[in-house]
C-alpha cells in the first residue's frame, strides 16, 4: 500500500474483466474509485466521486494504465469537496459528467434509478438510495454471467463503514456478499460487505426510533467546505473552470 493520498489496488483476478483502483483524498477524507473494462480493446474508464485537489493524480493513474476515460460521476452533490468533473472535463477532450436527476445539479447526463452505465462490455446499475441527501444514488456493478462478482457498491455518503450518513436501508437488499465502497471514511477502514454492515454496524443494527435519535444528536460540525463546495457542484463537471482563480 502506498501513502494515503494515493492508496490504490486492484480486485481483478484471472477470469475478470474488471479493472479497479481505490483512490484517497486525505484533506476531505474522499475515496475516488476508478473501474475500467480490461479485456475490451478501448479499454474504457469511469471515475466515481474525483476531487477537484486530485484531479492530475488520477488523471496520471489512467494514462499509465492505458485507460480511456469516458465518464466522471458523483453519488451526489458533496458538500465537503468540490468535484473533480469540470477540471476533469477541461483536460480530457469527450468525457461526460453523471449525476442524479433528482440531485438538483447540473450535468452532461442526470440519471435516474435503474438506468444502466455501460463502460465496455461492463455496466453499473444506478440505485436511489436517498437519506444523506434527495439525489443520493448508489452505482452497483452489474449482476449475470458476464459481469464482476461478487458485485461491487459504491454508497456515496449513505451507507459509510460502521456508520451512514442517513440512508434507507435499500443497499441492504443487495446479496450479503456485495463489496460496499463509500465515500468516505474517517478511521482508516478502505472497504466492507452488506453482510457485515447488516450485523455489525452501530447505527442500522438499532431500531428505527433509536437510529432517528442518533442522526437526531449527531452535533456534527458546520462542514467548512459547504458554502464553496454545494454552488460548485450544482453545476456539476459544467462549470466554467477558466473563471476560477
Amino acid at each position: 500500500m502506498g501513502s494515503p493520498e494515493t492508496t490504490s489496488f486492484s480486485s481483478q483476478s484471472s477470469s475478470s474483466k474488471l479493472l479497479f483502483r481505490q483512490l484517497f483524498e486525505k484533506e476531505s477524507s474522499t475515496y475516488t474509485y476508478l473501474l475500467a473494462d480490461a479485456s475490451h480493446p478501448d479499454r474504457p474508464a469511469l471515475l466515481i466521486d474525483p476531487v477537484d485537489k486530485t484531479v492530475e493524480r488520477d488523471l496520471s493513474l489512467i494514462k499509465d494504465l492505458g485507460l480511456k476515460l469516458i465518464y466522471a460521476m458523483n453519488t451526489h452533490v458533496h458538500a465537503d469537496h468540490v468535484t473533480g468533473t469540470g477540471l476533469i472535463k477541461t483536460k480530457v477532450p469527450g468525457v461526460k459528467s453523471v449525476i442524479s436527476k433528482a440531485s438538483g445539479s447540473k450535468a452532461d447526463i442526470l440519471i435516474e434509478p435503474g438506468d444502466k452505465i455501460q463502460f465496455g462490455s461492463l455496466f453499473l446499475e444506478v440505485r436511489a438510495t436517498p437519506g444523506h441527501t434527495l439525489g443520493c444514488v448508489t452505482y452497483v456493478t452489474g449482476d449475470g454471467p458476464d459481469q464482476h462478482q461478487p458485485r461491487l457498491a459504491f454508497t456515496g455518503d449513505a451507507l459509510l463503514i460502521r456508520g451512514c450518513g442517513r440512508t434507507d436501508f435499500q443497499i441492504f437488499t443487495l446479496p450479503k456478499e456485495t463489496f460496499v465502497y463509500p465515500a468516505h471514511d474517517y478511521k482508516g477502514f478502505s472497504v466492507s460487505t452488506v453482510g457485515e454492515e447488516i450485523l455489525y454496524n452501530p447505527r442500522l443494527t438499532k431500531n428505527e426510533e433509536t437510529f432517528k435519535g442518533i442522526m437526531e444528536n449527531l452535533n456534527l460540525a458546520y462542514p467548512k467546505m459547504i458554502d464553496i463546495a454545494v454552488p460548485a457542484n450544482m453545476v456539476c463537471g459544467l462549470q466554467d473552470m477558466t473563471s476560477k482563480v
